[in-house]
């Protein structure tokens, strides 16, 4: 029997790299490779690659590979594991255990990516923060957000996503936070959930992990489910609402959107000034609104949390404005949910400005069996909304009921860029939003040229 690895050796070889890599093909020299397994992928194939590409270790767990004459010069940096992803979320936890540095986890329907982005902006301001990547927010991304912290890290800010239930428990089971927030309970990952309770119960695990641990918990005022979970433990209370505390402040904070243009960026004023953002929309009120408050609870002052928001640009094609030619786009094309698809609706259906106003929209994952329900509702709002001009796109979409004087719909992305290429939308301001799957920001190479 091959001789597995102990956790302390595989922590010794992966103090002595550079990262952790679990692709071949974004590989840097000296890093800790790991043979991860997927559906239509097995890591453990690429390893000779990995170690000739200049890996200085590999972690794999097929012994029969393990055999193989080809990695037989390779043996001495070769770590046999029995299981390559188990022994990779042991090695972040025994990483993070090392450390011992404070950890803020954050989770949520809605604005998760966002105002983890918002917190890392401000917190720096103070502490050398190392944050989860994009949305490297699952299984594998969490312990590789820990694994690239280091003894130079100040605090960690570790994104949650989850599709089910016990999923955010074992991250949390991971990454041992010390702080949360969850920035809404809403309709995202029905069908792994099981319904709208389903996703309170399996985002409230985040919750109920520091509860038990003696954690901190950030709770915004408005959420009354939140508010009756941890009423019991330790908190602090983010008031989101227009009337909010900043800290023991009594302030009146008015969140406007400068001159109420499809483009206009979000302003927020109060008692220690204004502070003018990039992003659009105010349904990122409270998204701005933790990320000063938290950043207030470190003791972070105002003038410091200000230039951090005003000068953070949004990017990954969430709520980012652009110009190109004669439309003005809002790109929120990054994911979508019956919850988040609502409210950006709603928030573009009140801007002003010249030309006509248009809406391309893509099918919302992971639905189940509301999905038809979810759907024909989006439909509803938006003809109800008047919008000049209504693109549709998706097998989901494809099967609501709609009046083909208002709206046009395609069954698939492909025909919805065919059509749009040769009958482009009238000139004016667009809101394209969608599922990841849908991927509406290829548009943006074929219709909407720079």
């Amino acid at each position: 029997m091959t001789e597995r690895a102990t956790l302390d050796n595989i922590y010794n070889c992966y103090l002595q790299s550079s990262e952790v890599s679990t692709d071949t093909r974004k590989l840097s020299k000296g890093c800790f490779f790991v043979a991860l397994k997927g559906d239509n992928f097995d890591g453990n194939t690429f390893s000779v690659s990995a170690l000739e590409a200049g890996a200085a270790f590999v972690m794999m767990d097929d012994t029969k590979l393990y055999a193989e004459p080809s990695l037989g010069p390779y043996l001495d940096r070769i770590l046999i594991v029995d299981d390559a992803l188990k022994s990779l979320q042991e090695l972040a936890t025994h990483h993070r255990r090392k450390l011992n540095l404070p950890i803020l986890a954050l989770t949520g329907s809605n604005g998760k990516t966002t105002t983890k982005e918002l917190l890392h902006a401000t917190l720096s301001q103070k502490f050398n923060c190392a944050a989860t990547l994009g949305n490297l927010n699952n299984h594998i991304g969490v312990p590789l957000t820990l694994l690239r912290m280091d003894q130079s890290t100040e605090l960690g800010i570790v994104e949650m996503g989850a599709n089910h239930q016990k999923e955010i428990e074992f991250l949390c089971q991971i990454a041992e936070p010390n702080f949360g927030y969850i920035t809404n309970y809403g309709k995202a990952h029905l069908e792994g959930f099981g319904g709208v309770e389903g996703v309170i119960k399996g985002k409230s695990e985040l919750i109920d992990y520091l509860h038990q641990t003696n954690g901190r918990m950030f709770v915004q005022s408005t959420d009354h489910e939140q508010l009756k979970r941890t009423k019991d433990m330790s908190r602090t209370i983010l008031n989101v609402n227009q009337q909010w505390e900043m800290y023991s402040e009594p302030s009146s904070i008015q969140a406007h959107s400068q001159g109420h243009t499809a483009q206009a960026t979000l302003a927020l004023s109060g008692p220690k000034g204004a502070v003018q953002t990039q992003l659009i929309g105010n349904y990122n009120t409270p998204n701005v609104i933790a990320a000063i408050e938290i950043a207030q609870y470190f003791d972070i002052s105002w003038e410091m949390i200000k230039s951090a928001l005003e000068q953070y640009t949004p990017r990954m094609n969430r709520s980012q404005g652009m110009k190109r030619g004669s439309y003005n786009l809002i790109m929120d094309a990054y994911n979508a949910n019956p919850s988040s698809m609502q409210l950006a609706l709603d928030h573009f259906s009140k801007t002003s400005g010249s030309g006509s106003k248009a809406v391309i929209l893509g099918d919302m994952f992971e639905l189940g069996q509301e999905a038809a329900l979810e759907h024909q509702m989006i439909v509803n709002q938006i003809e109800r909304l008047g919008f000049d001009q209504i693109y549709l796109s998706g097998v989901n979409f494809s099967q609501t009921k709609f009046d083909p004087a208002k709206t046009s719909c395609f069954k698939d992305y492909k025909s919805l860029e065919e059509h749009l290429v040769t009958q482009p939308p009238k000139h004016g301001s667009i809101l394209i939003k969608g599922s990841r799957g849908m991927a509406l920001e290829r548009l943006l190479n074929t219709v909407f040229i720079e």
